[in-house]
Parts: C-alpha cells; structure tokens; sequence
C-alpha cells in the first residue's frame, strides 16, 4: 500500500496552484488492461492519456509470457478450430464448480461474446499483430469441454527498431530473470530449437547462433534486448499502437486522488509528478489498471493463504503493483472482491542470488514437465503433478503444507537432466553449472542421501520416493499423481523421450535440487465490477466515471486458473470493453482478414 493514503478531492476543493488538464478519459497503469482501454477508446475518437507511475510501462505483463486465453476467435477459425461457446462455458464450469455463480456466469458470458472481437479489432486496426498458439492445450484436459489448441493468442515477435524512439524509451527492459543473458526466449519452436544445443544438435547450435550474436551486439549498441517476445513484444507493440492513436502516455506520474463531484460522480484526479503534480479532468471517466495488489505486504498478509506476516509470498510483479488502484476506488466507494479460491495468481518461484549482491524471482514455467525432475516437500514426498499448471503446483504444496509450518518445496534432478533442460535459472549445455552451485542457487550432491541432508529433506522418505517413481517412470507411468496423462503435459515434456514424454528415473549422480517458494503473477481479488468493466459500489451499483481492467478487477475466473493466459485474456477484452463503454459505442469494428491497418502495420 503507498505511504501515502490516497483518497478523493471534491471538485470544488482542489488545490489551487496546480495546472490542469482536460481529457476526455483517464486511464491509470500502463499494463496489459491499462493500454487497451486507451488504445481502444482512441480508436473511437476520445482524447486519452494514459499515467504509469512508474519510469516505464508494461507492468507485470512485461514480465510474463504474453499468451491470452482468447477462445473462439477467427484466427482460431482460420486454422480449422470453430468451436462454439457453449463449449468453453462447459469446460469453465468443470474448473470453476460452485464459483460459476449467477452473477460469474455473466462476467464469463461477457468475456466470452466480446473476445473474438478484441482479437480482430487489435490484430487488424493496430500495431498489435498476434500468432495462435496452435499447441497449447487447457491445464484439465479430462474435464468435458477442454482445448487441445488454438483457444490462445500471444504477440508476434517484433524487432524493437520497428518501434518509434518515444514508444521504445516507454517500454521496459526484458525481465532478466527469464531471460538468458537478457535475450528473451519465446516458449514453443524458439525455445525448442534453443534447448536442441544442450542436446549436441548441429542445428540447434546454429539457431543459438543467430538468436545469441544479434542480442550481443544490440546489448553493446542499445544495451537493451531488440528482438523482443513475450509480455515484452506484446507490450511493446500495445504502447506503439495507442501511440499511433494519439494516446498522451505519461511516465512518472502516480494519480494520488480521484476527483468527485456533487453527485459522487468521478471526474478526474490529482496526479504527481517530478514538476509537483497536475489536476487531470475528465469528461467521460477513469479506468484503474493498475495492477492489482501483489507488492502490497499488508493485502498479502490479510488475503493469501498460508501468509501470515505477508513477507512469505514473493510476486513476479514490480513494485508498483501495490494496491494503489485498490485504495482509489475505496475511497469512492468501491470494494475488493475477495470471495474467490484463490486471491493471487499462484506461481512456484526460486530466488537466484546475483553477483552483484541483488536477488531476482524465477518463476518455474517450463521445467516442471520436463521427464527427469520431480517436487517433494521437507518430509520426502510428492505432493503434485509437477507437468499441471505452475498454479496447481504451488496450490499443492500448500494444501500439503501443515498449519504453522512455512511452504516450500525442492524440485530434485540428477545429472542427465540439468545437461538437457534447465532446473530453475541454471541453464543446461553449454553453460556450466559451477556459478549456480558456487552461489547456493543449486544444491548439489554425490548421492540421494548427501542432498537430503544438505536440504533437509527427510532421507528414508526420499530414498523411497525417487525409488517409487523411477520404477513407474520406465514404464511411462505415475500411479500417485497421472503426470504425463494428459495433451497438456505431454506437450510440456520432451517429444524424444518414450513411452511418456513427461517422465524419466532420476537416477544418475551427482543430484541436484532448488528451493522452491511460493510466488504469483499477480492478484486474482480485485475491485468488484459489471460487465461493462463499471467499478462497483457495495450495493452492486456501478459508480459513474469509474472503470477497471487487468489485475485491478477482480477475476473472472474466481481464483480459479482454467488454462494459461487467464490474466492477460481478460485483461485485454475488459480494457477493450471499458473503452468502448467509455466511447458509448455498441456497433462491433468492421475488420476484414488479411487487411491490416497500415497506418500502423509494424
């Protein structure tokens, strides 16, 4: 929460020496929700400006992936997937059970008639081009209703010198943790090819090639990645198309207080900025994007389970996503949410100690499903299926977790796995492992027995784990948790390993373990909205001039995590819905494949 309290000016009483400025909407957070309200309520002909408090935009968008859960869009239909919505609503209500309420089935329905067009309107109107993710399957794929693809989208790779100067300066670095070197790695092909080096592959070495050379020389020339992919690219591409648009993007400034007036009504705010800050009024409203509330040590503390001090809990998202969103609404009248499964986005993360005495959060994404690597908590046992959603693996570890005792797990690989696949940030052949285990990042050990005692883990119960789960793993099988069973997980495996591609014995000294915590993309709790993205008050009613997207809002999902890129799915169709709102337009865009707008075709 900002040290600060942020609260509300009436706007009779606003302080009369600063300058203001007049828009017709405000939006506050420069994150994947934040820049489609903008860029979309631009398109229809608004004059907006878009305030991120901090230097740069992208939030933790930036930092993620940037795949969308987008079913039933025409570029699913176009590769041959034509599926109708009833089909996700029976797939969402499998995931969801009792959360799939009245009043959440109609945030879904919502979600659901206007994501196809968000995807044509930011794929065909703006610099914001997509690919399908052909490949990608929903996490429960025995659940009636499940996909086996092309339900996603995520940003076309872009060259960043394909971005104006000023679009460029506003987007953030690559998040080094996920990075190597600070080169991005897109998940799929590029990331496949990558891995085929530490497999002696001719090719994969000279596809490492092309990606490693170009990087190094941008770092030397730009000091900054230039191929970008992932939240980056998809980041990038949004600032430039509400650029192009004639969006007023505003770094370094942090809206401090909404305006009302006599009606309750928003708007505008006060803003600070290094020049000692602006009124900023509005004539249509206010959107609050500000990412939610995952940096916010006391919200952690009072809504995430198994936190007590809300200092066990560490996020993949900046700073700034610290509750300021939360505490502007409040003060006029909105409310949190927090009746959901779940109120943070769960991600199993390990913490890697930098040279330079800094510590960087690892989300482990890919790892888990690789064959070879398993998850056991202090007391020796497995308490997930490791290749499931990163949701369900710290979901897991906590419903595994007694009371009064802290979460944490190490997830255990011998020596032919960490030459092939990354264990956590330590990368497989040709880089060498002695930095990781010099910094305690990786434990290693000769023997089962030796890393249990280094870790603590209890040694019969190990011993007796691995020996269990190398005897199924031959055969392709896991009895206790089914890991491999589904398209999700094989996918997530390794193609060349049989019969299961998500399963191998752990085996061949010397092992090797990293300590896992538990950590989150983001907040699944938020401000209660409509399905027009309208804030609401405690009574249900909507409070005029307030809108919210992204993290801010609360999930649709209800804490739930049906299939990757359910943050960033909603956050892009709820932003696209509140601009249209605030632009008083019903008509959907006109958009015809194959015809991008040129004018910002990148």
């Amino acid at each position: 929460m900002n040290t600060s309290t942020p609260g509300l000016f009436h706007v009779d009483d606003l302080p009369a020496h600063l300058p203001t400025d007049e828009v017709d909407v405000l939006v506050v957070g420069g994150g994947a929700g934040g820049f489609a309200a903008a860029t979309t309520a631009a398109y229809h002909g608004l004059n907006v400006m878009l305030a991120e408090q901090s230097a740069a935009c992208g939030g933790a968008t930036s930092r993620s992936g940037g795949w969308a859960w987008t079913p039933g869009t025409s570029l699913a239909k176009a590769e041959g997937v034509d599926e109708e919505a009833e089909t996700f609503r029976t797939y969402l209500r499998g995931v969801l059970g009792e959360l799939y309420t009245d009043s959440a089935s109609e945030m879904i329905d919502a979600f659901l008639e206007a994501v196809p067009h968000m995807v044509d309107f930011f794929h065909y109107k703006t610099a914001l081009q997509f690919v399908t993710g052909a490949k990608i399957n929903d996490i429960y794929g025995h659940l009636p209703g499940a996909g086996t693809g092309n339900r996603s989208v995520g940003p076309q790779p872009i060259n960043a010198r394909k971005l104006s100067k000023t679009a460029l300066e506003k987007l953030n670095n690559q998040y080094y943790p996920t990075s190597f070197l600070g080169m991005g790695i897109m998940a799929g092909p590029d990331l496949q090819k990558i891995l085929a080096a530490s497999q002696m592959s001719l090719k994969g070495w000279v596809y490492s090639a092309s990606r490693v050379i170009p990087h190094v020389w941008d770092m030397a020339t730009h000091r900054r990645s230039m191929h970008l992919v992932n939240g980056t690219a998809l980041m990038g591409r949004l600032i430039q198309s509400a650029e192009d648009l004639g969006v007023d993007i505003r770094v370094k400034t942090e809206v401090q207080h909404l305006i009302v007036d006599d009606q309750g009504d928003v708007v505008g705010a006060v803003v600070g900025t290094d020049d000692g800050g602006r009124i900023i009024r509005t004539k249509r409203g206010v959107v609050l994007a500000t990412g939610g509330f995952p940096a916010d040590v006391e919200r952690r503390r009072q809504y995430f389970r198994n936190t007590p001090t809300g200092n066990e809990h560490w996020t993949l998202a900046p700073e700034e996503a610290d509750g300021s969103g939360a505490d502007l609404a409040e003060a006029v009248g909105g409310y949190l949410d927090t009746e959901v499964y779940s109120a943070a986005a769960w991600c199993p993360v390990s913490l890697v100690p930098y040279p330079n005495g800094k510590t960087g959060v690892f989300p482990h994404i890919m790892d888990r499903a690789k064959p070879g690597s398993i998850g056991v908590r202090k007391d020796g046992k497995r308490f997930v299926n490791e290749a499931n959603g990163y949701f369900d693996y710290v979901d897991g570890m906590m419903n595994a977790t007694p009371d009064g005792e802290a979460v944490g797990s190490w997830q255990i690989a011998d020596s032919t796995f960490v030459r092939k696949y990354p264990l956590g940030f330590a990368k497989p052949i040709p880089v060498p492992l002695l930095p990781y285990i010099r910094s305690g990042y990786l434990i290693k050990a000769n023997t089962l027995e030796e890393l249990a005692h280094k870790t603590g883990i209890d040694p019969v119960q190990l011993a007796k784990t691995i020996r269990e789960f190398n005897d199924n793993a031959r055969r392709g099988e896991d009895p206790a948790f089914q890991r491999g069973e589904s398209n999700f997980n094989r996918y997530g495996g390794d193609p060349a390993v049989a019969p299961n591609p998500s399963l191998a014995p752990i085996e061949k000294g010397p092992f090797y373990a990293v300590h896992i915590r538990p950590g989150s993309f983001g907040t699944f709790a938020g401000l209660a909205a409509d399905t027009k993205a309208r804030v609401l008050n405690r009574d249900g009613e909507p409070i005029r001039g307030l809108y919210t997207a992204g993290n801010d809002m609360v999930s649709i999902m209800r804490g739930k995590y049906p299939s990757g890129g359910v943050n960033i799915g909603p956050a892009l169709t709820f932003g696209y819905i509140a601009g249209r709102d605030l632009a008083g337009v019903t008509d959907y865009e006109v958009t015809t494949p194959g015809l991008q707008n040129k004018g910002v075709q990148r």
